[in-house]
């Protein structure tokens, strides 16, 4: 059995796939893990073979929070200097689309990386939560922020404060995942829909995910002038000449990313 705690691997169809594995831990999060993980992402968002990436971790969990014996004795100094949460900020700067394959639990800071992710595919056994509040902290990795937009304020009280979990099937009921899948297929699921997206036009997709993203950031008249600024360049890559003359033509698309 292979022990690295981070397994990659590309897939057919332009998916660069993911694996946390650290089964004994659950997945637990530490800064080995969201090292290995960040230089993963950054080498399949460098990759010109891949337009979509996946990550996934077990059927019994996703990863089940933040590796407390690494934090158990950390100080305010310690947290800063090692940067244990700016390992978070580079899953921000992957261009391309990023899904999470959630199974089981996704809890503390593994909820915290789902929820960094552009989209999840929650198996039916997944479960989500922000338990920090029973170790005396919060959460400090976007749980507040990221589940707040996701759930609204109200339900984010309860999840933050109260350690409330959310089936998968609430989760896609409150707008917290994209779709739920069977425990044997969700995976699968999640390979099959990075693999759509990855088969579209690649700065398209890239420029698509920012806009979305700065929906959560800017005013609604500056998001319109960033999705006007996008709109108006597209036209100067090969892809829209080719996109618009394959539609006039009854044809498919032949996407170069340029």
């Amino acid at each position: 059995m292979d022990e690295r705690p981070v397994l990659t691997e590309k897939l057919e169809g332009g998916v660069g796939l993911i694996r946390l594995n650290r089964p004994k831990q659950l997945n637990a999060l530490n800064r080995q893990v969201l090292a290995l993980l960040a230089e993963a992402l950054e080498r399949f968002d460098d990759d010109e073979e891949v337009g979509c990436i996946v990550i996934t971790g077990d059927e019994r969990a996703f990863a089940a929070g933040a590796d407390i014996r690494e934090m158990a004795e950390a100080t305010p100094v310690t947290m800063l200097q090692e940067g244990f949460i700016d390992l978070f900020d580079r899953l921000r700067t992957v261009r391309k689309p990023v899904i999470a394959a959630v199974s089981g639990w996704a809890l503390g800071g593994g909820c915290e990386l789902a929820m960094a992710c552009d989209m999840i595919v929650a198996s039916e056994t997944a479960r989500f939560g922000q338990p920090e509040i029973n170790l005396g902290i919060i959460p400090g990795a976007g749980g507040t922020q990221r589940l707040t937009r996701a759930v609204g304020k109200a339900l984010a009280m309860e999840i933050v404060l109260n350690d409330r979990r959310l089936t998968a099937q609430e989760a896609l009921q409150y707008g917290l995942v994209n779709r739920v899948a069977p425990a044997d297929r969700y995976l699968e699921e999640a390979i099959q829909l990075a693999r759509e997206i990855a088969a579209r036009a690649p700065v398209a997709v890239q420029l698509a995910k920012e806009a979305v993203n700065k929906a959560h950031e800017l005013s609604l008249s500056e998001g319109l002038a960033f999705e006007r600024r996008s709109f108006y360049f597209l036209f100067a890559t090969e892809d829209q000449k080719e996109g618009m003359r394959a539609f006039l033509e009854k044809r498919r698309a032949r996407w170069t990313g340029r």
